[in-house]
């Protein structure tokens, strides 16, 4: 079995042996017959596809060093690859491409680089994707895919669209703590090191894999800005990215934290090979070598030089990006304090200013005042039309229903009161009754035991006279004799 089939034995669930007969098949008449399994099989191949670029076990390119994990090269080595003793060479996988290019789930590589619009942009509707895939195909130079070679596929390297948004997902995540603005400047080489083996897992991206996802970040997610050699991560209060441009700052920045992870390396390996030759010089005395000691310590106080220069010029680096990274902070916060005293100033605008708002505190009080008139003449209005109130009888009537009130509560204590007795009664009844059956259990307990005690003692005199009169009997022989 190949090695590319064996790995999608054991990692794609819809690669089972049970189906690998069908997968392996000439399925392009199932579309029309059984477009329900022609589906399957397009899927489980597209998913394929993407886990064969993934995994970087697809046959490369002589001139690749590093595999590419989110474009598939392909050409008539991969299908040699995908072969079967068992099953043979998988005849329909023209037609997986063919339907994955009509999907724009794949794209050609410079298809991909070249195009202005997001991928994701669809400017016309397509009434026939087997057409548009016939016509990608015969410019590929592959005639009458669909129709009689469904096991030729077209030669070239593909771009695999499922990968590429994974890696896009994982750069969201990898880069989320990213804040300030010369931490999200990086130049291309060093976007590459920081970010190169982190976005698939165990794997490194290759220098085509970078060029696809940046341009992808920057095109078709507009996560960065990318010109061919700064990258910028975005951010929504970036006043370059309302610009669109990497700006000549940015590109300073990312020269200079390049050179600093440069120099920064550069002092670690100079660190170490002044280590090394110390070590070298000890081992070279203790063996009485004294003239590899003294090129040992020749070559270390060279090295001490350099690493000195090298801290030198890193220290300097370093104090430099301290003080743009915070000039940067300050542009930013001048821009926010700028657009916040200009909302600040439309929202006075709003209010008419000071002067407006006195004029509304004025017309407020005023309508205020005339409101207090108006109550003040309809209250004025009903006393002169006779209402006459006695207070008198305004307080008999209060005086009657407190009177009622204080009985219904009397009525109400009385009630609960009699009710406390009747329990307690009936408790004091239940308790008395308690003790007289306890005293009856224990007098008919004291009879039985006085009882008991009779039968006993009936019982050994009993016994005694038996046992007398045994004796008696026994003595009188005796006697005669």
């Amino acid at each position: 079995m190949s090695t590319l089939l064996d790995y999608l034995l054991q990692n794609e669930p819809s690669f089972r042996k049970a189906r690998l007969p069908a997968l392996y098949s000439d399925f392009r008449s199932q579309r029309t017959l059984n477009p329900d399994g022609y589906q399957a099989n397009i899927s489980a191949w597209r998913r394929a596809l993407a886990a064969i670029a993934q995994s970087g076990l697809a046959p490369a390119s002589k001139s690749s060093t590093t595999p590419n994990l989110l474009v598939l090269d392909c050409d008539e080595r991969l299908v040699r690859a995908l072969e079967s003793k068992q099953f043979g060479r998988p005849l329909a996988l023209g037609v997986v491409f063919a339907e994955a290019l009509s999907a724009k789930e794949i794209m050609t590589l410079p298809e991909f680089l070249k195009a202005k619009e997001s991928v994701y942009h669809k400017p016309w509707t397509i009434t026939s994707p087997w057409a548009l895939a016939a016509w990608t195909l015969r410019q590929l130079g592959v005639t009458d895919v669909l129709g009689r070679a469904g096991d030729r596929v077209p030669e070239g390297q593909f771009v695999i669209l499922a990968n590429l948004e994974a890696a896009a997902k994982e750069f969201v995540n990898k880069s989320g703590e990213l804040s300030s603005r010369f931490e999200r400047t990086f130049s291309k080489a060093h976007f590459a090191k920081i970010f190169g083996d982190q976005l698939v897992e165990g794997k490194t991206l290759s220098a085509t894999d970078l060029d696809v996802l940046l341009r992808f970040l920057s095109r078709d997610k507009n996560l960065v800005l990318y010109d061919g050699k700064t990258v910028k991560i975005r951010t929504s209060d970036d006043p370059d990215a309302r610009v669109g441009g990497v700006s000549e700052e940015d590109a300073s920045m990312a020269q200079l934290k390049e050179l600093l992870s440069y120099l920064t390396h550069q002092t670690s390996v100079l660190s170490k090979r002044v280590d090394e030759l110390a070590e070298t010089a000890k081992q070279a005395v203790a063996k009485k070598n004294r003239v590899a000691a003294l090129a040992a310590l020749k070559s270390k106080k060279l090295a001490e030089s350099t690493l000195s220069a090298r801290f030198s010029t890193l220290s300097q680096l370093e104090e430099t990006a301290h003080k743009i990274q915070q000039a940067a902070d300050n542009v930013a916060l001048v821009r926010v304090m700028e657009s916040s005293g200009e909302a600040l100033k439309r929202l006075n605008a709003a209010v008419g200013g000071a002067e407006g708002v006195e004029g509304v505190v004025d017309r407020l009080r005023s309508q205020m005042d005339t409101a207090d008139e108006v109550n003040s003449i309809l209250a004025d209005a009903e006393t002169a039309g006779g209402v006459v109130v006695d207070e008198g009888e305004i307080d008999d009537e209060l005086a009657v229903m407190e009177r009622e009130e204080r009985e219904k509560e009397e009525a109400e204590r009385k009630k609960v009161e009699e009710e406390r007795k009747r329990i307690e009664e009936e408790k004091k009844a239940a308790e008395a009754e308690e003790v007289r059956k306890r005293l009856e259990a224990v007098g008919k307990k004291e009879k039985e035991r006085d009882a008991e005690v009779e039968a006993k003692a009936d019982d050994t005199t009993e016994e005694l006279s038996r046992m007398t009169l045994e004796e008696t009997k026994e003595a009188e022989p005796q006697l005669a004799a």
